[in-house]
């Protein structure tokens, strides 16, 4: 239930973005927030990953479809970040606004370069793609300002399914993992 709380809760987050970010005057610097989806869903899997790779790929694949890229794109990395996190989870402790917004900077900038391999590999470069490389720079600095609203969000919903208080007040103070 609480995995598709945060399915839900991320697809209006998306949604939101996908109408209100056309208005802003870079509209093509679009922060990544499925990708930061997917990496707190990672970081909070307990002993199973399966569940939450399946929610990530799915707000990936909700993504694809709102923002109009290709199709599995976001989805793919959604998913492969997801992975990561869990495989990390247990020497991470994310806590903090400052530790969050560089956190999720690393995680925006892996997700970005990764994409723009793909793209490589699938043909879908423009000629001169060497300005993926700056768009790519501003984009990190978005999502990373937007972590900590991301993650805080994520962790309202986690605190609102928590079974325990004990549960219910790590989820709130920001204990992840």
């Amino acid at each position: 239930m609480r995995l598709a709380a945060q399915i839900v809760v991320a697809y209006f987050m998306l949604l939101l973005l996908s109408a209100v970010w056309r208005l802003f005057p870079c509209s093509e610097l679009v922060p990544d927030i499925a990708v930061l989806i997917a990496a707190y869903l990672g970081l909070t899997a307990r002993e199973q990953a399966a569940p939450s790779v399946a929610s990530a790929v799915l707000i990936g694949y909700l993504a694809d479809l709102l923002f109009g890229t290709p199709t599995g794109l976001i989805a793919l990395i959604s998913g492969l970040t997801c992975t990561a996190c869990h495989l990390i989870q247990g020497r991470l402790l994310v806590r903090g606004s400052m530790f969050t917004t560089v956190f999720s900077g690393l995680i925006a900038l892996a997700a970005g370069l990764f994409t723009i391999l793909v793209r490589s590999f699938a043909g879908l470069l423009p000629p001169g793609w060497g300005s993926e490389f700056g768009t790519l720079a501003l984009s990190v600095v978005i999502t990373a300002l937007l972590g900590p609203i991301v993650f805080r969000t994520c962790r309202y919903v986690d605190s609102r399914f928590a079974r325990t208080r004990r549960e219910r007040d790590a989820a709130a103070s920001g204990m992840i993992g």
